[in-house]
Parts: C-alpha cells; sequence; structure tokens
C-alpha cells in the first residue's frame, strides 16, 4: 500500500493527500516532520516532506508525486486528456506554486510562527503577490473549477495554497489580497469546502493542529 508521509499541517502534503483521495487510491499516512536525520534523507534525498512511499522505492517532491500518481494509476485522472490542456493544468500549478506560495511563504514566520518579517521584504512580497494574482486572473475566473468544468490537479493544489495567501497577508500585511485581487477565488473556496474530499482535509488537519502545536514550540526551543 502507497504511504504518505508528512504532517497534515503542511498544504504540500494535503495536496498529494487530496490526488489520492480523488483518485481513490488506498493509502497510508506516516507522521514525519522536517528533519535532516540520515533514515529520511535515504527516502527524501533534501528532507522534503512529503515523500510517497510505493512497491518500487520512495518519490519525494509534490509535483512529482501527483505526476507520478497519474502515470500509475490512470483511473480517475486528475489530469485533462488532451496535450494543450495538460500543458495549460500544469501552467496553471507553477503560477500557484511559483509565484503565490513561494511568495508568500516569506510571510510565513509572522503570520503563523511569531516570527517578524521585515518591512522591504513586506512590500517586495506584496507586489509580487499583486502581480502573481493578476497572471492566474489571467488563465481562470474559478467559475467552476480552476482548470474548466472537472476537478483536476490544479484544484489539489488551489485548494490548499490559495488560504495561505488569503490568511498570511490579513495577518502581515492588514490586507486580504487573495480577496482584492480574485474575488471570484474565495467563492470558489467556499464552494469547494462542501467537497467530501475537502473536508476530510480540513478534519484531519484540525485534529493533528494540537501535535503541530508542540512540535513548532519544541523548534522554537531550540
Amino acid at each position: 500500500m502507497l504511504q504518505l508521509c508528512g504532517f497534515a499541517g503542511s498544504n504540500y502534503h494535503n495536496k498529494v493527500k487530496l490526488a489520492l483521495i480523488e483518485k481513490q487510491l488506498p493509502f497510508e499516512e506516516v507522521s514525519q516532520y522536517p528533519t535532516q536525520d540520515p533514515a529520511v534523507l535515504a527516502e527524501s534525498p533534501m528532507g522534503k516532506l512529503p515523500y510517497l512511499r510505493t512497491s518500487d522505492g520512495t518519490i519525494a517532491e509534490s509535483q512529482v508525486i501527483l505526476d507520478y500518481l497519474e502515470d500509475a494509476f490512470p483511473a480517475h485522472p486528475l489530469y485533462p486528456s488532451s496535450p494543450f490542456a495538460r500543458a495549460r493544468n500544469r501552467e496553471l500549478i507553477a503560477i500557484l506554486e511559483l509565484h503565490l506560495e513561494l511568495v508568500v511563504r516569506r510571510l510565513y514566520g509572522q503570520a503563523f510562527f511569531g516570527g517578524t518579517a521585515a518591512e522591504d521584504v513586506k512590500v517586495e512580497v506584496e507586489r509580487l503577490l499583486i502581480r502573481g494574482l493578476k497572471a492566474l486572473g489571467r488563465r481562470t475566473d474559478f467559475a467552476a473549477f480552476v482548470a474548466g468544468d472537472s476537478f483536476t490537479a490544479a484544484d489539489c493544489v488551489a485548494i490548499v495554497h490559495l488560504p495561505m495567501v488569503s490568511m498570511a497577508t490579513k495577518a502581515v500585511l492588514g490586507r486580504d489580497l487573495l480577496a482584492e485581487g480574485l474575488p471570484a477565488a474565495k467563492d470558489y473556496l467556499k464552494r469547494l469546502s462542501t467537497r467530501e474530499s475537502v473536508q476530510r482535509i480540513a478534519a484531519d488537519r484540525k485534529a493533528a493542529s494540537p501535535e503541530f502545536a508542540a512540535y513548532v514550540a519544541r523548534r522554537a526551543k531550540r
């Protein structure tokens, strides 16, 4: 059976978990927090989470895992059938991860972990997020799903990353850049919050929050 190694507080972990659920694949979760322990590095070369244990070995990097799942288990596809539509789906994922999540991540320390972001960082993050949100808006109107009329891999990514943009910018910048830049995205997230797989992710994340808080507290004392 597939084993997903990581922790429920991670949006990248939940991205893969959503794909596993949506593809109706049996899997187990193995709780693992970031570490450079040699045993973990033997399975995830950079120590990154999540990573997936398969019958053939382990795979790290969340997007690589999504692509592996699609290739290895073609039933209940998460990518469109045409090469162009598949490429557009991956383009959406790239915008969401490289130009939104990776940018707003620089605010996570202050937003969620008691740190402080420098003023120049805040200015740069705001500028880049506005640009990224405009780019995303040029590729989707969120009328149904991110990439059209069907739930796809791009939704697995959007559902876990877009709320982080909203929460972090409200907490640090005093503005919800997601609501300002893409108001339709907020309606999309609300609509998809009723989806069974998304509800499971939210419930598991909430249930794991005390353990995650304890992990963060231990890290802060180091």
